[in-house]
């Protein structure tokens, strides 16, 4: 039977909205993890502690996080692609706010507030329901590419970042990496991006596992009132709560830690890049994976990697001039990069539909609580042992249970879904 025209030109808007929004992760997530190595910086400069200093990305991420339920809102309202512009513009603002910190509140408003809204205007929840809308029957595959997108960032833009703040200081760093965000962001999503159509989706309820209501109008399908009393919104949320707190944490204090072990700042910059490549590949592997096989195995998988590098990370700070800091950035890399695609798709697994964004955002919210614990907990800990010690047991813990949770919420088979209607 020949191909619909009207599915292929779908099919292709579909590849070219994912190309853009991965090119958008690269840009928008340097200022993210980028902070590693200007936190390195502002502790030098201003001789703040390493606790007051990660508070403000724990802040970030804190806002981050509780902004998703609005986040959610705007999405029903406005759409992805508006919401993405929007954040380009304030990101850009707050980079060139944060250029000008002489004090450490200015650090908290700039990055920790105005940032941390542009980054949730911007970021994960609006490109995740931006791709998944336009690959629904290729869900973890397809978040997996548009996530390696920040796996780039990590490779390429935290040398970068290092490299700027050589060669032009920290302030003109941040001014540089604001026009690029900008310069881009902004027209590639107006030109290039279109939200995705509305598409025949399965009532998320029907798995057997969770209580069916129904087929047919839009008000049967799952919303956030409903979710949130299941077991399962609970289990996902912990999920991303528990994977967050301690990938987060290492990727965060990572370079200082290497730095406090005789590693030179730039091989520690370098090292995190490391990582960041790693995670390109692995991100599309564990979307691929877990779409041809379960959530949970390829979930599992990935934090034994996670587990191991808190080891290998250990090792590192021993034997600073041995092979070990690479074992670390390879393990943290290919662990870590699970958390892209495979969260929010047992979530959309679970509670697909026109509710998605509400129910996907509030999950998101406690994941980013997660987050922020994390790395302030790490911080705090330091500050007052004098050691990560404690920091990297907590982690370890972390990195246990949270595969765990998903093998008790993930379904073991994926649901089947119809076709997109054109």
């Amino acid at each position: 039977m020949p191909t619909d025209p009207r599915v292929n030109i779908q099919q292709g808007r579909g590849w070219v909205i994912l190309a853009v929004t991965f090119i958008t992760m690269i840009l928008l997530y340097g200022v993210w993890y980028g902070y590693s190595v200007f936190l390195v910086t502002l502790l030098h400069e201003f001789g703040w502690s390493r606790s007051l200093v990660s508070g403000a990305f724990s802040t970030f991420v804190m806002v981050h996080g509780l902004l998703g339920p609005v986040i959610g809102w705007l999405l029903r309202r406005f759409g992805p692609r508006r919401l993405i512009m929007a954040g380009a513009v304030l990101m850009g603002f707050a980079m060139f706010l944060m250029a000008e910190t002489t004090q450490w509140w200015h650090l908290y408003v700039a990055f920790g507030l105005i940032a941390a809204s542009a980054m949730s205007l911007a970021g994960w929840i609006p490109s995740v329901v931006l791709v998944g809308g336009w690959f629904p029957d290729r869900y973890g595959t397809a978040i997996g590419i548009m996530g390696s997108g920040i796996g780039v960032s990590i490779f390429a833009l935290i040398p970068l970042a290092q490299l700027l703040i050589d060669a032009f200081g920290w302030r003109w760093a941040y001014r540089i990496l604001a026009m690029a965000v900008v310069a881009w962001v902004l027209p590639a999503t107006f030109c290039l991006v279109r939200d995705p159509p509305p598409a025949d989706r399965p009532k998320a309820g029907s798995p057997s596992h969770l209580p069916a209501k129904g087929r047919g109008s839009a008000s049967e399908y799952w919303t956030l009132a409903g979710a949130v009393r299941t077991w399962h919104f609970w289990g996902v949320a912990g999920v991303f709560f528990t994977g967050n707190f301690v990938t987060q944490m290492l990727l965060i204090h990572q370079v200082v830690y290497l730095v406090d072990h005789g590693v030179p700042v730039l091989t520690a910059a370098a090292l995190g890049g490391l990582a960041g490549l790693v995670s390109i590949a692995a991100k599309i592997g564990w979307g691929a994976l877990s779409d041809r096989t379960t959530r949970p195995l390829a979930y599992s998988l990935a934090f034994l990697c996670v587990s191991a590098s808190i080891g290998g990370l250990i090792l590192a700070g021993r034997y600073p001039t041995s092979l070990f800091p690479y074992l670390y950035a390879i393990l943290i890399g290919v662990g870590y990069a699970a958390m892209a695609p495979l969260p929010p798709a047992v979530a959309n697994d679970l509670f697909a539909g026109p509710g998605f964004s509400m129910i996907f955002s509030a999950m998101y919210t406690v994941g980013g609580l997660g987050l922020a614990t994390g790395t302030w907990i790490a911080g705090w800990i330091f500050d007052a042992s004098g050691s990560y010690a404690g920091a990297l047991w907590l982690g370890l813990l972390m990195a246990l249970l949270s595969p765990l949770l998903m093998w008790m919420v993930a379904p073991r088979r994926l649901p089947n879904r119809p076709e997109r209607s054109s």
